[in-house]
């Protein structure tokens, strides 16, 4: 069993690739903060997996701690690297907190793994490098126009801090980036899923909890836009489905098929889909009835954006295989079981 340190372990999209990692017959080992999460997903991982996974308690700015973890670990086959704050609107208002936590965690744990002797990383990127783009889909090859938010000049910084590594002369490190788009659901036990602490900033919980009458109403930021229906698109992928295409980038790193020390995949589902779309389709899969209105837009947002993911199905045969039906109807099956 190869074991793999998961930074992020038990936020959102890192809990669910540790269940991936596990069911795959890899070792992973949780390493959280817990600043964006809670201790409470031990518990629904180990209802899912029928053991306790390893966690330390540890920030991955702290360079002496991250040595520790690797010490105690011993012989650890590689990295994926989730831990990060990740809310668009709050970059824009804490934008040194983004700076220090997010590339500071990065240059930390290349630092460390570097001195370890661990070479394989794969590394939570995000579509939001692409900026505004010109063109619908984006490719790999689209140009990282600037960025719209804090968050998203993050991702463009950790993506040329690991091509500027990578070039250095004796360099060990290979790396896949993966750029996300929009995950949502949660895993079909319903015992782990999106736990956002506080009001959510992300779409798909603020709507499950306004269904649950957590939230008296959701408020859809923009419909102003030179959309279809005015309102944001963009590419919303089931979080199972892309805790799986981290398995696939490990393995890859690991049976050295990568054909550079750096690839890069967008990871989606190739298709947009609306905000309005979004919710009439949550109603449908959920039986409930949203109470919405309509705000202005949230400042970092761009107007649309979705995959092209041919790259990723046809080098990493990674293909999405939950609709948004099913995606939605999984977020409020993990809603309803925390009313419960």
């Amino acid at each position: 069993m190869k074991k793999i340190l998961v930074t992020g372990g038990a936020g959102y999209i890192g809990s669910h690739t540790v269940v991936e990692l596990a069911q795959a017959g890899y070792e992973p080992v949780i390493i959280d903060d817990f600043v964006n999460s809670k201790e409470s997903v031990l518990g629904g991982l180990r209802e899912i997996l029928g053991h306790d996974v390893p966690c330390h308690h540890v920030d991955c700015t702290n360079a002496d701690a991250l040595r520790e973890v690797f010490r105690q670990e011993g012989d650890v086959a590689g990295v994926i690297h989730f831990a990060a704050f990740k809310a668009v609107g709050e970059s824009v208002q804490k934008p040194l907190m983004y700076f220090q936590n997010n590339v500071g965690s990065l240059l930390t744990l290349i630092q460390v793994m570097t001195e370890a002797g661990v070479g394989n990383l794969v590394f939570s990127s995000s579509c939001t490098v692409y900026g505004a783009p010109d063109s619908l889909p984006v490719t790999e090859a689209t140009p990282t126009k600037p960025a719209t938010s804090p968050y998203g000049r993050t991702k463009q910084m950790c993506e040329d801090i690991v091509h500027d590594v990578s070039a250095a002369p004796g360099n060990q490190l290979h790396t896949i980036l993966l750029r996300y788009f929009n995950p949502i659901g949660a895993h079909s036990s319903a015992k782990i899923g999106e736990l956002p602490l506080g009001v959510p900033n992300n779409l798909v919980p603020f709507i499950t909890q306004t269904a649950a009458g957590i939230r008296e109403k959701l408020t859809i930021n923009g419909d102003t836009y030179d959309t279809p229906d005015g309102t944001n698109i963009r590419d919303y992928i089931h979080v199972v489905d892309l805790a799986k295409a981290h398995i696939t980038a490990v393995q890859r790193l690991l049976d050295r098929k990568a054909t550079d020390v750096v690839e890069t995949f967008n990871i989606g589902t190739g298709h947009g889909n609306s905000v309005l779309e979004v919710v009439k389709t949550f109603e449908e899969a959920s039986g409930q009835k949203l109470n919405y209105v309509m705000g202005p837009p949230r400042p970092g947002d761009v107007p649309a954006i979705y995959a092209d993911a041919t790259k990723a199905a046809d080098i990493l045969g990674f293909k999405t295989e939950t609709s948004l039906f099913d995606s939605l109807a999984s977020a409020w099956k993990w809603q309803e079981s925390l009313g419960k």
